[in-house]
């Protein structure tokens, strides 16, 4: 549901996801922090699973796109 959309938004079900996401970004993040510590990226993409960096890459990609949207939405509200 978008603000401007026909169905208005449900904003204790929004704030519900947004703070369901970032426990899962934070999991995410932690998960990725253990093989950055542990192996250099030369073992990890010479002994890593092709189609599981791959995948990741892209869900990585994604997800940055998604919230630099976010952050520049957000930063022109905050320059109002």
């Amino acid at each position: 549901m978008q603000s401007g959309s026909k169905n208005p938004v449900d904003v204790a079900r929004l704030k519900a996801d947004i703070a369901a996401a970032r426990i899962e970004l934070l999991s995410a993040h932690c998960a990725a922090d253990r093989i950055r510590l542990r192996y250099s990226p030369q073992d990890i993409v010479h002994f890593g699973e092709r189609s599981d960096l791959k995948k990741a890459f892209a869900s990585a990609a994604a997800l940055c796109r998604f919230f630099a949207q976010l952050e520049a939405q957000f930063q022109q509200r905050e320059e109002r």
